[in-house]
């Protein structure tokens, strides 16, 4: 599983979602990840990861090394090279990559190339999560890249992990008609079930009584949430004495270092505890009341496995990604969302009272299937299949 992760924690939590399930006995995964904190997450039996130089974005097309001090060639080279070993050695029966189709700047072209040419019973999987960002920006974007023609001649299938009636990628990134019969949607990505029990037990550790209203706010990665945090301890300062609400916030561990400390030092004088990460999100977020993120996919999928009532503040730049998820997800009556533009402590207070009393959403939630890594087992036994059928053929079996 290659997952270029340049900033955040969107790639490789999902990566380690799918690997999670994808595993048993019979199984080895090994995840290709640029993530610098991939060493934080606990990596079960058969599961390993390869660590590549992480890069960091500074616009959309342009790139440098996280860490080490060497132009963004000499680090393409170094990941590029890396990926490519790896694969040569591993001979994977199986090559998902997420989100990016030919990797960051091209850098799993030569791997795919290899693996077509060299593997041809190796099957190729794009993975890619329900919105990218505004459809024109895509189209562009896959056309100047050349993307579409990869698609045809390197990859055997292409998961969509959303659901079609809530947005339609194929349409939107006009995914041409000859490859339409290999595109799958799986749904949603479901998270770790919490046992009910940890609801009660997370909630200890953080001295919150059963009749306490308990607002997780989650950044993700954190490296361009500050803001939302901000106008949430704006509405604390606002009302310092009127606001029912116990409080935890995650500034994330890619927040720089001066912000994280300032957020937490106001956070302090409204009594909020602040922590830069949790390696357990699920577990914080069933023991919410309430969540307030920037909806991004993973955090969402969190949600809606844990079916916690949330607002989501989405960011509008670089993409408009977020932001059509929360248009998409309101109409179906599974979250509400605040446009930057729109918030202010008044509102923000009162859309969060609204939500805590809302039992549609909460209903909606519970009638919504994630049926995202049943449908990929069910692809897997496929893939079975249809071996064992060649081999009766070619035996004469058939």
């Amino acid at each position: 599983m290659y997952s270029h992760d340049t900033y955040g924690l969107g790639h490789i939590r999902r990566t380690m979602a799918i690997a999670n399930h994808l595993r048993n006995e019979n199984t080895n995964i090994l995840i290709l990840t640029g993530s610098p904190i991939a060493g934080r997450f606990n990596f079960p039996e058969q599961i390993d990861y390869v660590r590549i130089p992480g890069m960091i974005k500074q616009t959309n097309e342009e790139y440098i090394p996280l860490a080490i001090r060497i132009d963004q060639e000499q680090a393409l080279n170094i990941r590029t090279n890396i990926i490519l070993a790896t694969a040569k050695t591993f001979k994977p029966d199986l090559f998902i990559v997420d989100k990016e189709p030919l990797g960051l700047k091209k850098e799993v072209l030569p791997t795919l190339i290899w693996l077509k040419n060299k593997l041809k019973k190796t099957r190729t999987i794009l993975g890619l999560r329900d919105i990218l960002d505004d459809s024109e920006v895509i189209r562009n974007d896959w056309q100047d890249k050349d993307v579409y023609r990869y698609l045809e001649c390197l990859y055997d299938e292409i998961w969509i992990y959303g659901n079609k009636d809530i947005y339609n990628p194929v349409e939107q990134y006009n995914i041409p008609p000859c490859i339409h019969d290999r595109v799958y949607f799986t749904g949603y990505i479901p998270r770790n079930e919490i046992k009910k029990n940890a609801r009660s037990k997370i909630r200890n550790q953080f001295r919150l009584l059963d009749d306490d209203i308990f607002v997780l706010v989650t950044t993700g990665g954190g490296g361009d949430g500050k803001e939302v945090l901000e106008q949430y301890l704006a509405m604390h300062d606002y009302y310092p004495t009127s606001l029912p609400l116990k409080s935890v916030l995650i500034t994330g561990p890619f927040m720089p270092k001066k912000e994280r400390e300032k957020i937490k030092k106001h956070a302090k004088q409204h009594g909020i505890k602040t922590l830069p990460f949790h390696p357990r999100m699920e577990e914080l977020i069933r023991a919410a009341d309430l969540v307030i993120s920037m909806g991004g996919y993973n955090t969402l999928c969190e949600i809606l496995t844990q079916q916690t009532p949330s607002l989501i503040i989405p960011r509008e730049t670089p993409r408009k990604e977020q932001l059509i998820r929360a248009k998409r997800l309101k109409e179906r009556g599974l979250i509400d969302y605040l446009r930057w533009s729109e918030v202010t402590p008044q509102l923000l207070r009162e859309k969060i009272f609204a939500l805590l009393e809302n039992e549609e959403i909460e209903k909606a939630m519970k009638d919504f299937q994630l049926t995202g890594l049943d449908t990929m087992l069910n692809r897997l036994d496929s893939f079975r299949y249809m071996e064992d059928t060649d081999d009766d053929l070619q035996q004469g079996n058939g």
